[in-house]
């Protein structure tokens, strides 16, 4: 493998940038930091002046992940006003555009075993993204009788499920996961049905 490198002054992300290659490669636990200070082109004494162990650099991975995502909840939220139901579908789409485009980040947030706690930063960064999905939510469920509304929290949860098990089992080109319909087919047709049981889109007839 031909070393990544780095820039002078910018090793810790440099060491990043590498895990996360050897993540998407490899997995989240495929890889040792010897095999990261490799990929980043400098001795793995050099991985210990920035990070504890494999587990912190993984962490950071997923600090990063969780403020990318947040930020791309944030603008697939934003293109989607001034419609509430259009916001909340575009939040749907944005967790599969984020699985395909950022596969290292992905797994280093919900496959590694990394905590959301694992630092206050971290636990800031996951709650943002978590928090734009509640806010879609909670503006689409005012439609919904007072009676009738579930928490914005608990529809936000339903969704996200919905979301990472399309990504898991058929947006990531795994074996034997081959649907006769596009995740993105599969993940509008499963939020319609969703919204379609809280009343929130007429029934078709």
């Amino acid at each position: 493998m031909t070393k990544r490198g780095y820039h002078h002054g910018n090793l810790r992300q440099a060491l990043v940038d590498a895990a996360l290659h050897l993540i998407n490669e490899m997995g989240p636990t495929g890889f040792t930091l010897s095999e990261a200070a490799k990929t980043a082109g400098v001795t793995p004494a050099a991985v210990y002046r920035h990070f504890e162990g494999r587990d912190e650099l993984i962490a950071e991975c997923a600090l990063q992940g969780h403020e990318i995502f947040a930020d791309l909840m944030e603008h697939a939220y934003a293109d989607g006003q001034p419609s509430a139901l259009a916001a909340f579908a575009a939040t749907g789409r944005a967790y599969l555009a984020f699985a395909r485009k950022y596969p290292g980040h992905y797994m280093a947030m919900f496959e590694s075993g990394t905590s959301v706690n694992a630092t206050p930063e971290l636990a800031a960064a996951a709650a943002k993204s978590r928090g734009v999905l509640e806010r879609a939510a909670q503006a689409l469920s005012q439609h919904i009788p007072a009676d009738k509304r579930p928490p914005p929290a608990m529809f936000s949860a339903h969704i996200w499920a919905m979301s990472h098990g399309v990504v898991e089992l058929f947006a990531r080109s795994r074996p034997g996961a081959a649907a006769p319909f596009s995740p993105e087919d599969l993940l509008e047709a499963g939020i319609g049905i969703y919204l379609r049981g809280l009343g929130l889109i007429a029934p078709d007839i």
